[in-house]
């Protein structure tokens, strides 16, 4: 189907949106329309629609104006599925495996379909807005927030934002990129001053929101509660104006994160265009703003313009789409899959995994999550699920009738090692509970590190199930055979954990954040870099965040960023450099991938460039630019290509302004992870 030239969004949603409620104006024909019903409105009209109203039947909700067709805005979170949204009770949805654990498939059709499931249910529960995806970087594990997103790398981030995005805004649902920008941490989330450069706002903290506004169209933007290099985010002029609606030519609306607005006209005269979820700021004071002259009527009307442009592209405007059932079990095969695939197997000693199912006789189930589901992680993003599978019941149905089944739930520590040491494998399901609001310790909560530790010691069959929303502390690693990070695994808990033991699926996932071996090889080693004195955080790291900090300072991490172990092996082969235009710093490469093995498994290949030296300070010695999973049955092979663009070999120049290509010579490193590069090749630009 060829596309003219009718507008970026009109065309994603004429792809996407077929059999949904979008529309296929172009993006100046919306605008048209939604002058002539903006021209007609009072001011106190304009100013009603420009803040969210909350009382005991409304919290994400913006009101219409009925005399004009102006149809009211009813809002979701949705980072995990489509959570918390104006109802109470909490209506019931499919909660999905956490975003990290996502992030941790590297795959951009299962990020799509996570966003088809989200955007279609967000819309069968009546909602005309997604709250997703987060795209804010791991900038340290610590952040409570690590789950919600896609990991340490902004490329990874960035293409697997664009994905969602598209798959929730084919349900004819908008998509919202949040939180815009360098919401890195959730200590004095509400004031703290982040002090970023420009190098490190443009090549880590910003390229999600560019891809997801330049290549995912995404509808909206959600500006966030910290204060970059001075200035609060939503009354941020550089970040709202000259960066997203001026150098990025974002076509839709920003609306604040909850709470997150703390002025009338600097946040107006911004780019700020919708305030949540009330008009504190943008209610009264703002008319009053706009009658003195203080505030101009053209820029009231461009953010209503936005807004309802915006809206009339996906079919907003008109007769509304009435509540939907959802199908409960089709969308939770889908988490379950998407679960399936992120989950990442850290360690395997003497192929202890996959478990033999026929020959077990008796298997002790320990531990606190052991006992319940973990679905996902506090706050904002939590889904009330149709159903949960419990570990235990996932367990049962792999088991001959004749196996015996001990569960407990680890609290008494000696009973459990008893209980272990008479089984004839041990599994350990320990995990923390990770939320919005709070960072968190690195540290397994309560005593669970002492109960792996003496389950290990009771029986050397032992695996341990990771449920964790970041990267953990391991310091019983060595004592323990196979370790497994399901994250928070979503609804299907039970049936995730036990497929992957079992080896009725192979584990493929990798890891998008670094694990380390102590805290103090993180940033909070350092407590001007993190968390800050309370008022004012320094990112003096800059653009060595992630991998990038471990490889440039020579630190060895627990488990590298892109780790992830298999059931079976993969081999690499004949890199090739296939073409090269130096003018427009293209390149596309080759290489092969074989499984060698003995099961059927995903592969993810990662391909890092290194760039030559620069004068203004040199890039890291690796960077995650292009990936590619590959399902391979053993023996087979696949040729796997992969095209480069002039954005992968540019730095941002602070002296210019501007991204730049140094010349010199690049390294081209694919690899399964950014410390097992198997494949070397170099391009040099002049």
């Amino acid at each position: 189907m060829k596309i003219s030239r009718i507008g970026t969004r009109t065309a994603l949603l004429l792809l996407a949106a077929v059999g949904s409620r979008a529309q296929t104006l172009s993006t100046k024909q919306a605008e048209a329309k939604v002058r002539a019903i903006v021209q007609r409105m009072t001011l106190p009209e304009k100013i009603s629609q420009l803040h969210g109203v909350r009382d005991e039947h409304h919290y994400r909700f913006v009101p219409g104006v009925s005399r004009l067709g102006i149809p009211s805005l009813t809002m979701t979170n949705g980072p995990a599925g489509a959570g918390p949204g104006g109802s109470s009770p909490q209506l019931r949805a499919t909660a999905l495996p956490a975003p990290i654990a996502l992030a941790a498939s590297w795959d951009t059709n299962a990020a799509r379909k996570y966003g088809e499931v989200a955007g279609s249910e967000a819309s069968d529960l009546g909602s005309d807005l997604l709250e997703a995806p987060d795209v804010n970087i791991a900038r340290v594990p610590q952040s409570g927030r690590v789950f919600e997103a896609y990991g340490e790398d902004p490329f990874l981030a960035s293409r697997l934002a664009v994905a969602n995005i598209i798959g929730i805004q084919s349900s004819g649902v908008m998509a919202n990129v949040k939180h815009y920008v360098a919401n890195n941490q959730e200590t004095d989330r509400g004031s703290i001053n982040e002090i970023v450069g420009a190098r490190a706002l443009r090549e880590i903290y910003m390229p999600a929101f560019r891809a997801a506004v330049k290549d995912g169209h995404v509808a909206s933007v959600m500006c966030a509660y910290p204060r970059v290099n001075g200035e609060f985010n939503c009354a941020n002029k550089f970040l709202l104006t000259d960066v997203l609606k001026d150098d990025w030519h974002f076509e839709g609306f920003v609306i604040s994160d909850f709470g997150a607005v703390h002025s009338t006209i600097p946040s107006a005269l911004a780019g700020l265009d919708l305030e949540m979820p009330t008009g504190k700021y943008f209610s009264a004071q703002l008319q009053q703003a706009v009658q003195s002259g203080t505030v101009p009527s053209s820029l009231i009307d461009d953010k209503l313009i936005r807004r309802y442009a915006t809206m009339m592209q996906f079919g907003m405007f008109g007769k509304r789409r009435s509540m939907q059932a959802i199908p409960v079990l089709a969308d939770g095969a889908v988490a379950r899959s998407i679960a399936e695939e992120g989950a990442v197997l850290l360690r395997n000693q003497n192929h202890l995994l996959p478990l033999d199912y026929r020959s077990l006789h008796s298997v002790a189930l320990i531990g606190p999550y052991a006992v319940r589901t973990l679905t996902g992680g506090g706050g904002s993003s939590l889904v009330i699920p149709f159903y949960s599978i419990q570990p235990e019941d996932g367990i049962r149905a792999h088991l001959p009738d004749q196996a015996k089944l001990t569960v407990l739930d680890g609290s008494d520590i000696p009973a459990a090692a008893d209980a272990a040491a008479k089984a004839a494998v041990a599994i350990v399901v320990v995990g923390d509970q990770d939320t919005e609001g709070q960072d968190q310790s690195l540290t397994l909560p309560g005593h669970q590190d002492d109960l792996i530790t003496a389950i290990a010691h009771a029986n050397p069959r032992t695996v341990v199930v990771l449920q964790t929303g970041s990267a953990v502390l391991m310091p019983w690693l060595q004592n323990v055979p196979a370790v497994l990070e399901t994250w928070y695994p979503g609804e299907e808990d039970g049936n995730v954990l036990a497929d992957i033991l079992f080896g009725t699926v192979d584990p493929s996932g990798k890891l998008p954040v670094t694990f380390p071996r102590r805290v103090q090889d993180t940033l909070a080693n350092n407590s001007m870099q993190y968390p800050g004195d309370g008022t004012i955080v320094h990112y003096t790291e800059g653009i060595q965040v992630g991998y990038r900090w471990y490889q440039t300072h020579n630190v060895r991490p627990l488990f590298p960023f892109g780790f992830g172990l298999s059931y079976t092996t993969f081999a690499y082969s004949d890199f090739a450099i296939a073409h090269v235009d130096s003018s427009t710093h293209v390149v596309t490469l080759r290489f092969r991938v074989k499984n060698v093995g003995t099961y059927p498994g995903a592969e993810v290949a990662q391909l890092y460039v290194g760039f030559p030296p620069i004068d203004e300070g040199n890039e890291p010695p690796e960077q995650l630019k292009g990936f590619r999973r590959v399902m391979l049955q053993p023996g087979q092979s696949e040729a796997v290509a992969m095209t480069l663009n002039a954005r992968a070999f540019s730095y941002w120049s602070e002296m210019d302004h501007a991204w730049r290509i140094q010349p010199g010579i690049y390294s081209l490193m694919a690899g399964s992870s950014s410390a097992n590069i198997l494949l070397h090749g170099s391009v040099e630009f002049h």
